[in-house]
């Protein structure tokens, strides 16, 4: 349940006990804290009560601005101290990285290496660092800067000094050059290719002009020299980047240009791997007619997992078991030993009459927590596999995690409405805590009713099996209740959210869904207009129980448009209903699996596999861990045809 004001009252009394402050002051210095933070952000040191803010356990961070304003014109020897005073908060690599940026663009190198600790994080950053080591450590230092020059798209400012450097010692030539041409024109950056042009030579101009044609008209790539730049330097770049571009335009007529091509150019077979790679990939995907017999001869030798999970994929739709068993044996033997491959071997098998070897299989996928290894816990009638990890901290315990600094600098802030730097204290603690002090902190958030930072303690912290800490009954009241009135599987619905959203309430997607459940405005207005509610806005629909009661609705109405179908439903509040009457009516699968794996998108297969194995999680936890009853489907979503009649009329 959410915190209410008086649950949060009491919570903010204890926590003052805890740490020994007088609640009154504590208030008044969080108080100044917060202004002085503010103050700090906008350089306002006037505003600032130095006096009311000394000894806070937030002090720091506006230590943290003041120094951040003085950089590059601080000793690297002062940096230094503040990292190591704050050796256990966030503020410590965030000085670090900003102390490297400041002192680079300085071109205070000598300072910049004082402060670094390896190979920094971000761009920018990197080509500062490299390029202070350029006179220390230059074989380093050129290896790097090379891999940071050969991108596609244009680099920070930041990384002109060392390339700069890297094109007057020759280590980036003309063929670094065109190289990196090829790849911004083959990313589409028509500005950075242009400019790359014009630093090569006339010896390029044939290779210039060759791909000013190709440019104009993707076809002409058949006519091209087979040779080109000096040396035919610039042959392999050109090729890969120009059957890339025509690749992805039109995948047929890109095969049909290689068919003449390949024969012609001399190539390495690592050159040829890139541009087979590519072509297999997308004849798979758009299942190009005349094709398939091409890609399983290039197949074995190119060592791709995307390309033999296409084909893999592309047998099971054909039914061709032989093949299934064939294509899995050529992958890598840790893609091939998951669950998900595992559970096909056994189908194969089974189909092939080898039951024994299909028992195997199952038996070894069953082994796995997730959708195909609860699908072969089924096949072989045995209980899944929660390997659930269970712990127990006792109050003194978390008397202990709350006096700890760093959550005291957690809780601080999010008194003074710094959600943002409380999550990165947090899950820095987690992350440099020992395992067992991990768990005393997950622990801490679980009774905190921390349900979204919970989640990601369990991510930050590898707790994979902690399952009560991954899958916590956040808003479960609301979901049994809106779940009962409107007719959806609770536990369908809790899957659905801990996938959306991870329980932050807040949370908004790059498309700009919403809440819990991830609702966009246009679906949230619809569905409010549907109840005879108000259009709760952008804002109103954050509010969690309002935002689980209308995406309750939502997969209520997809569930009756796939009569019940929860596998269906799921895949549409991903996909959207459109897509997944598509899929129903280009395909017909007679089983639920081989639906799976016939949905075209990753992400909306991953989705569904997620989901579902999600909500056999959450009704096993509310069955005290216990997975007996549960299952992945019922009956009739196992055994029902996948096809048009699925969608109700």
């Amino acid at each position: 349940m959410p915190a209410t004001p008086l649950r949060s009252t009491l919570r903010t009394l204890c926590a003052a006990a805890i740490i020994g402050l007088p609640t009154g002051s504590w208030a008044a210095t969080d108080d100044a804290m917060r202004d002085a933070l503010n103050a700090a952000r906008q350089q306002q040191w006037q505003h600032i009560d130095e006096r009311a803010i000394e000894g806070h356990i937030l002090s720091g961070y506006v230590t943290y601005h003041r120094l951040r304003n003085q950089l590059p014109n601080v000793a690297a020897s002062q940096v230094l101290q503040f990292i190591e005073q704050h050796a256990d908060s966030p503020l410590s690599e965030w000085m670090r990285g900003q102390a490297i940026a400041k002192y680079g663009h300085a071109g205070r190198y000598g300072d910049l290496l004082t402060v670094a600790d390896g190979e920094p994080a971000g761009t920018a950053r990197q080509c500062y660092y490299y390029m202070a080591l350029i006179d220390r450590a230059p074989e380093e230092s050129r290896r790097a800067g090379l891999a940071l020059w050969r991108v596609g798209s244009s680099q920070p400012d930041a990384c002109d000094p060392l390339f700069n450097r890297l094109r007057a010692d020759g280590t980036i030539d003309a063929t670094a050059i065109w190289e990196r041409k090829m790849l911004a024109w083959q990313a589409g950056e028509s500005r950075l290719s242009n400019y790359l042009g014009g630093l090569l030579s006339s010896e390029w101009q044939t290779a210039l002009d060759t791909v000013d044609a190709v440019s104009n008209n993707t076809r002409a790539i058949t006519s091209a020299p087979t040779c080109l730049g000096p040396e035919c330097r610039a042959t392999a770049a050109f090729y890969q980047a120009a059957m890339q571009r025509l690749t992805r335009d039109d995948t047929p007529t890109a095969f049909a240009a290689w068919q003449q091509l390949s024969p012609r150019l001399n190539l390495t077979s690592l050159e040829r791997q890139v541009i087979d790679e590519e072509l297999a990939f997308y004849a798979l995907v758009r299942n190009v007619p005349g094709t398939l017999g091409w890609v399983d001869s290039v197949l074995p030798s190119l060592e791709s997992e995307r390309v033999l999970e296409l084909r893999v994929r592309r047998a099971l739709a054909d039914r061709q078991w032989t093949e299934v068993m064939h294509w899995i044996a050529e992958m890598p033997s840790s893609q091939q030993e998951s669950s998900r491959w595992q559970y096909w071997l056994g189908r194969a098998n089974e189909q092939l009459g080898n039951q024994e070897a299909a028992q195997a299989r199952y038996q070894q996928a069953a082994q796995d927590r997730s959708f195909y290894g609860f699908a072969a816990a089924e096949k072989i009638g045995q209980p899944y596999r929660l390997n659930h990890e269970r712990h127990h901290f006792d109050e003194a315990t978390r008397e202990d995690i709350a006096r700890l600094p760093a959550v005291q600098r957690t809780q601080a802030l999010l008194r003074i409405g710094e959600e943002g730097l409380a999550n990165s204290e947090w899950l820095h603690a987690v992350r440099e805590a020992s395992p067992y002090q991990a768990r005393a902190l997950a622990d801490y958030a679980a009774h905190q009713q921390w349900h979204a930072r919970l989640v990601q303690t369990t991510i930050a912290g590898e707790m994979w099996d902690a399952l009560e800490w991954r899958f916590p009954p956040a808003y479960r009241d609301d979901f049994l209740a809106w779940g009962h009135q409107t007719g959806a599987d609770p536990y369908l619905l809790m899957a659905i959210t801990r996938r959306e959203s991870a329980y932050n309430p807040v949370a908004l997607s790059p498309a700009g869904a919403r809440g819990l459940m991830q609702l966009m405005p246009g679906t949230a207005a619809q569905v409010s207009r549907q109840l005879g509610l108000n259009d709760p806005g952008p804002y109103g629909v954050l509010e969690p129980e309002l935002n689980i009661r209308l995406g309750s609705t939502y997969l209520r109405d997809k569930l009756e448009r796939y009569q019940g179908n929860r596998l269906a439903a799921t895949a549409a509040y991903n996909a959207g209903p459109g897509r997944v009457d598509q899929w129903l009516g280009s395909n017909s699968m007679e089983s639920f699996d081989l639906f799976v794996e016939s949905i075209p998108f990753r992400e909306t297969r991953d989705y569904v596999q997620a989901v579902l194995s999600y909500r056999v999680i959450f009704e096993s936890l509310a069955n005290g861990g216990s997975s007996e009853g549960v299952s992945l489907l019922n009956d009739s979503e196992q055994s029902v045809r996948y096809d048009r009649a699925l969608v109700q009329r």
